[in-house]
């Protein structure tokens, strides 16, 4: 009876998750693998073959995984960086916690309208260049487009990141750091062999945060360049939205499977390194 019970609660979770992820998530599938929405005829590989062959996918796909590699090694980094500096001693500690955090509590809007203002051609930085004798530089139209989304990622997230990072640090029994100072061990072995152990969680779950985060950074990109920005600006996103819009169904569900596949591959190679990585220091 138990039992029953139990599974007749977990059955309404399991119904909305079916309604609203498993059952569109098949569609999106049966609609990669047919060559017209209306006839419906099995087109085998074809769709993956024609897309891995789209030039303007593949220049989505280089610009996404390229802004995934630089930004999530820097915001994971940065923000354990910044959990740790505010950890020690320092004056004004509260008041860099809550610079830290503003960008969390600024709307997207506003802040592309000060990134605009900030690079656009005759920009507040195109002024200041123009002072130390620089020509002036159209930031969102040039290959330093993919920098300026950059700083925006890392300045909107970072804060929100070493957030988690300082109730991971809080965590971390306090005698056993002690115990470590006055065994003479140093600073950086108390972080490798005592921190690190309690922060991998964290620094997995920070890691997934900022994936996910690079691969939704559309919203912002889309509200500083437009639907079709710079080809160094042009991202997956992009080439869905686009697609939709064309009414291109086959095209836009074999992408989106395509990147479903990419980042659960991603996930679980973070899920495995973490595991390795754990073991080793508790070892």
């Amino acid at each position: 009876m138990k039992r029953l019970k139990k599974y007749s609660f977990l059955s309404v979770s399991f119904l909305g998750v079916a309604i609203f992820y498993l059952i569109p998530f098949g569609y999106l599938i049966y609609y990669s693998l047919v060559d017209n929405p209306v006839r419906g005829s099995f087109a085998g590989l074809d769709n993956y073959i024609a897309i891995l062959h789209n030039q303007a996918f593949l220049k989505a796909l280089k610009n996404t995984v390229l802004f995934s590699a630089l930004s999530v090694p820097l915001a994971v980094g940065l923000s354990l960086l910044m959990a740790l500096a505010l950890e020690e001693k320092i004056p004004g500690k509260s008041l860099f916690r809550t610079i830290f955090l503003s960008p969390l509590m600024v709307p997207s809007a506003s802040v592309m309208l000060v990134w605009q203002v900030l690079f656009c051609y005759n920009g507040t930085i195109n002024r200041f260049l123009a002072h130390l004798g620089h020509g002036k530089t159209d930031f969102l139209k040039s290959d330093y487009g993919l920098l300026v989304v950059l700083l925006l990622f890392l300045w909107k997230n970072l804060g929100y990141y070493m957030i988690i990072y300082m109730a991971a640090l809080n965590e971390i029994p306090g005698e056993l750091l002690e115990a470590a100072r006055m065994d003479g061990g140093s600073g950086f072995q108390s972080f490798w062999y005592i921190k690190l152990p309690y922060l991998s969680p964290s620094i997995l779950f920070v890691g997934l945060m900022a994936i996910v985060g690079s691969f939704k950074i559309f919203k912002e990109v889309y509200l500083l360049a437009g639907a079709h920005p710079n080809d160094s600006l042009y991202l997956l996103q992009h080439f869905m939205n686009n697609t939709f819009l064309a009414f291109d169904y086959q095209k836009l569900a074999t992408a989106a499977v395509l990147m479903c596949v990419g980042l659960t591959l991603i996930i679980s190679l973070l899920f495995f390194l973490e595991n390795r990585v754990g073991r080793n220091l508790e070892g």
